[in-house]
């Protein structure tokens, strides 16, 4: 990608807010089986969102899937919460905001253009559950871990600040990825 096309997809991203970010290879992005394993053993949503394991691709896949691509641009969020369920409204309203961003890359001519939600799949209060089910298929879109993407690993390659909280008096920090090719 020419510095000419980032500076012009970084005028996108700064006139939608998102001034914390950083490019990156995707083939840096560390995908991993144990994060599959944590979304099957430890995650409510497994098998209840469409957008979530088992309903995505293989690890290998995912592997592949970065692979195919060039260019990425990782996303930094933080956010304090008061209480647990005051995320889901953040997080909506955060993937939504990305939604229309890939949209507008896609549009630029960015035509492999695609998103990893910062958090699971918020767009419907009720998941259907499997994709073919799916209110919003043209919307849907996977979280970095349910494409086994092991989150911490990566982000420390840029110095993205991250650790595991133990209460929600402390700041999330949240990560999404856009795939630009």
């Amino acid at each position: 990608m020419t510095p000419d096309n980032r500076a012009h997809l970084e005028t996108l991203f700064s006139e939608r807010g998102y001034t914390d970010f950083k490019w990156i290879d995707p083939k840096q992005i560390v995908v991993a089986p144990w994060v599959r394993m944590k979304c099957q053993f430890g995650c409510p949503n497994y098998g209840k969102n469409a957008a979530c394991p088992p309903n995505n691709p293989s690890v290998s896949e995912c592997r592949q899937f970065f692979d195919d691509y060039d260019t990425a641009v990782v996303f930094h969020f933080e956010k304090a919460v008061a209480k647990p369920e005051d995320r889901h409204p953040w997080s909506c309203k955060v993937n939504l905001g990305l939604s229309k961003l890939e949209r507008a890359v896609f549009l630029s001519g960015y035509r492999k253009a695609f998103l990893l939600f910062m958090d699971s799949c918020p767009l419907c209060d009720k998941c259907a559950g499997r994709r073919e089910d799916c209110k919003n298929p043209m919307m849907i879109r996977p979280s970095p871990e349910g494409m086994a993407v092991d989150v911490f690993a990566t982000v420390r390659q840029f110095s993205f600040p991250i650790q595991v909280l133990t209460d929600y008096s402390q700041a999330m920090n949240r990560y999404a990825f856009l795939l630009v090719e």
